[in-house]
């Protein structure tokens, strides 16, 4: 069957370069926006006296029975249709005749696709914030249910100082806000139409393309009409955005997978957050966590490829572009399900607030404050630091911990040692005496918590 294009060639291709030049399996999923923006483009057609406003009003009807259609099943996508814009407008025409062949003036497959694109990227957008949002709100909730839950802090993966779980859940949150700030400015950017641009030169028409743009929730235009059709950095930025959340979900997931092991039982994974072995049967899997984690590499390979599809590229349109919406797409759908499993998952999981404890204890994470209790007492922070490690190296000697070594041990390395280092160092002491901005101090903790739902509680 000839396609609509046919003129300057017979429009008739084989089989083969059929299925290889098709996009209706990735651009289908785009049916509502390419509707919404032909509703907007025959509205406008109609406006500016391009085309009859009987004809713009059969267009637009038509093409709300397509919706319906399509939303209630009644009609499917013709797998065998070139791409999602050409399986409307060949439906479109079929149900109301020559008018529907009215629908293509002034505008070109080029800033078509671009606009569909936009406008289904700028939902992916508000979709992927609403889920990092109930993602940021679960890990706040968390934290605030184990804001006193002291555990070690870790440099190295090495025991460093004394924090609590909940003051290490809210640093995740704070990644997720930034990782929200980016999604909203790639949306802000991606926000302007580029319908009206047409092939690459713009039209003869007087199209209103302010007007179009409007109606279809654009904050303005796209300026150069070269740029409209060829500009996919929209993509590439959303791409970038979904990479580092990506890899913070990633970093989340490889402590939940360590915390979960037996080595450091800090947490319980909800078994239906877990999975079993099908030969050792005293295991449950963080199988969700790795897969977060193993599904971040696939978000970064859809990156670099629209980045390697672009590099070498003239302007102004080229056919290459059709390879941005399975890699975004890919990707948009990768992490909405990646932050619905760390949402289920952070928020069924438990402390276990003991093994915590008794790591911190264990691990000499109150050595600075040793050595800020002789600072205190007006001995140069390196002397101290120098004496604490000493100290450090005796208890391991000696089987002890800071908080069982006798004072006449403390006495042999500074007469500045009384009795009252013992309260200094007492591990729930040392974290509660962090009360700067940003430490894990009750009234810093809970000032982070506050920031955090005035972002992201509506």
């Amino acid at each position: 069957m000839p396609k609509m294009w046919a003129g300057r060639t017979e429009g008739i291709t084989e089989k083969i370069a059929d299925v290889f030049n098709s996009s209706i399996h990735v651009d289908r999923r785009m049916y509502r926006q390419d509707i919404e923006g032909s509703a907007a483009h025959a509205a406008m057609l109609g406006e500016a006296g391009i085309i009859d406003a009987a004809s713009a009003e059969k267009i637009i009807e038509g093409l709300r029975s397509i919706r319906a259609d399509l939303d209630s099943g009644a009609l499917t996508v013709d797998p065998n249709a070139e791409d999602i814009h050409m399986f409307v407008e060949q439906i479109l025409t079929d149900r109301i005749g020559d008018a529907g062949k009215k629908l293509h003036t002034a505008r070109s497959r080029n800033d078509q696709v671009a606009l569909d694109a936009r406008l289904c990227l700028r939902q992916e957008c508000d979709a992927i914030l609403e889920k990092l949002r109930m993602l940021a709100l679960t890990i706040t909730d968390k934290a605030e249910m184990y804001k006193d839950a002291v555990m070690p802090g870790y440099t190295h993966l090495q025991r460093a100082q004394p924090v609590t779980f909940g003051h290490h859940l809210l640093a995740y949150a704070m990644m997720l806000d930034r990782d929200k700030g980016r999604i909203e400015d790639c949306r802000r950017r991606m926000n302007l139409s580029p319908i009206g641009a047409c092939a690459l030169a713009g039209t003869t028409y007087p199209v209103l393309r302010e007007m179009e743009a409007e109606k279809l929730g654009f904050d303005g235009i796209c300026l150069n009409s070269m740029d409209a059709v060829s500009d996919r950095d929209f993509c590439v930025e959303l791409a970038s955005c979904i990479s580092i959340l990506m890899m913070h979900l990633s970093r989340f997931s490889e402590e939940l997978v360590l915390w979960s092991s037996w080595e450091f039982r800090f947490i319980e994974l909800a078994d239906s957050y877990t999975t079993g072995s099908s030969i050792m049967p005293q295991k449950k899997n963080p199988d969700m966590a790795e897969l977060v984690r193993g599904k971040t590499g696939r978000v970064y390979g859809n990156l670099m490829q629209l980045l390697t599809m672009l590099k070498g590229l003239p302007l102004a349109y080229n056919k290459d572009m059709q390879e941005d919406k399975e890699s975004i797409f890919d990707s948009c759908d990768t992490v909405k399900a990646c932050l619905d499993i760390m949402a289920g998952m952070v928020g069924s999981m438990t402390a276990c607030t003991e093994n915590m404890k008794r790591a911190a204890q264990a691990g000499f994470i109150n050595a600075t404050d040793l050595a800020d209790y002789l600072v205190r007492k007006g001995m140069p922070f390196r002397s101290a630091y120098k004496i604490c490690g000493e100290i450090v190296n005796t208890c391991m000697r000696g089987g002890w911990v800071l908080e069982t070594l006798p004072l006449e041990k403390y006495k042999e390395f500074s007469e500045l040692f009384t009795e009252d280092l013992y309260a200094s160092i007492d591990i729930e002491t040392c974290v509660k005496k962090r009360t700067s901005t940003g430490g894990p101090g009750e009234e810093s903790i809970q000032e982070q918590i506050a920031y955090i739902r005035s972002l992201f509680c509506v």
